[in-house]
């Protein structure tokens, strides 16, 4: 920030000028828009739409693109906003393509992602987003602005990086470890846990005891249903959210807990195992998803040793807790970043 002072008493004494979004980008057109359908897993050059992935497909059509340069883009349903330097394809429609007319490219975009435009859900935003009003320094203050703020997308970036190969490190140890052999044997679920209905929690006081339902915890009550390590088993809606819950908690009718024979098998070990079952397909309803407990006593269960039941546990802990922590670190970062972010671009509006 001393920096930034510095050069705002040098080049602008008399303070910054501010001029509506509209005034200093154009907007452009792409030669076509790509449909979804025709979207490639690689290529040879990005394609970018309005969804908040950065690179949605790809195409090896360079007729399909426009030329190199420093792209704003700007979703006009979806609010996202990215910045693009070189050449890329428009997937679908409802995406802004914006040039900058005399300010840094990277600074307009860093602009624009620190404004919140109210969201209209589905509806278009550029004529609200148009108007926001953006501060425009000398183009040195913009460039170490820049420069600041990219230090902070940067490590956030790479962290994102480092999430997605210990996501991806996680499932395959998963996978290799709780997979079959022929050394042990299998038990249904019926023979290692007993299922259990949710019930009604409007009934109680508030309190600390966390209230699960099939999306997570829903409010908090005084009492509890159970108070030992057990699995959630969502009976409706999201199948796939399963929980490991070791405090006390109570829970609701759309969702199952289980109390489990902790003689054949391991808590933790069974939420691991029942994460790779992909319970979502054994749907057994035509409108709303649901599990019914005759379908889910029937999974068949790999069970080893209980020793050896633990030590899988320890080996996937390891690798959700460093999940966790780079999540954390995410973040942190990312707040830094928008600490800094607006306290850059406030010129002391």
């Amino acid at each position: 920030m001393a920096k930034i002072d510095e050069l705002l008493k040098e080049l602008c004494p008399d303070g910054v000028e501010w001029k509506e979004l509209v005034d200093v980008v154009k907007t452009i057109s792409p030669p076509i828009k790509l449909k979804v359908d025709s979207y490639l897993r690689s290529g040879l050059f990005p394609i970018i739409d309005q969804s908040k992935d950065q690179i949605a497909g790809y195409t090896d059509d360079i007729s399909n693109t426009l030329p190199y340069g420093q792209y704003i883009l700007y979703g006009d349903h979806t609010l996202a906003v990215k910045y693009y330097e070189g050449r890329f394809a428009q997937g679908a429609d409802g995406l802004k393509i914006l040039l900058s007319k005399s300010s840094l490219p990277k600074y307009i975009y860093y602009c624009i992602c620190a404004y919140n435009i109210q969201n209209n859900e589905y509806k278009r935003h550029w004529t609200q987003a148009k108007q926001i009003k953006l501060p425009l320094p000398p183009l040195p203050i913009q460039q170490h602005i820049v420069e600041v703020l990219d230090t902070f997308t940067d490590a956030i970036s790479n962290l994102e990086e480092e999430l997605a190969l210990r996501e991806k490190q996680f499932e395959y140890y998963r996978e290799q470890l709780l997979s079959s052999d022929k050394h042990f044997e299998f038990k249904e679920l019926k023979a290692v846990a007993k299922i259990k209905n949710g019930k009604d929690y409007k009934h109680l006081s508030c309190g600390n005891i966390p209230v699960f339902g099939s999306g997570g915890v829903m409010c908090y009550v005084d009492q509890y249903v159970y108070d030992k390590p057990t699995v959630l088993i969502p009976r409706k809606g999201s199948l796939g959210n399963l929980f490991y819950v070791d405090v006390p908690f109570w829970n609701v009718d759309t969702i199952f807990y289980t109390e489990i024979n902790t003689d054949l098998i391991k808590p933790k070990y069974l939420y691991y195992y029942l994460t790779i079952q992909r319970l979502d397909k054994l749907n057994g309803a035509g409108g709303v998803p649901s599990l019914t407990q005759t379908i889910l006593n029937r999974i068949p269960i790999l069970l080893p040793s209980l020793n050896r039941q633990q030590e899988i546990v320890e080996i996937l802990d390891t690798f959700e807790a460093m999940i966790a922590n780079i999540k954390e670190e995410i973040a942190l970062r990312t707040k830094q970043y928008e600490y800094y972010r607006e306290k850059l671009l406030s010129f002391g509006k």
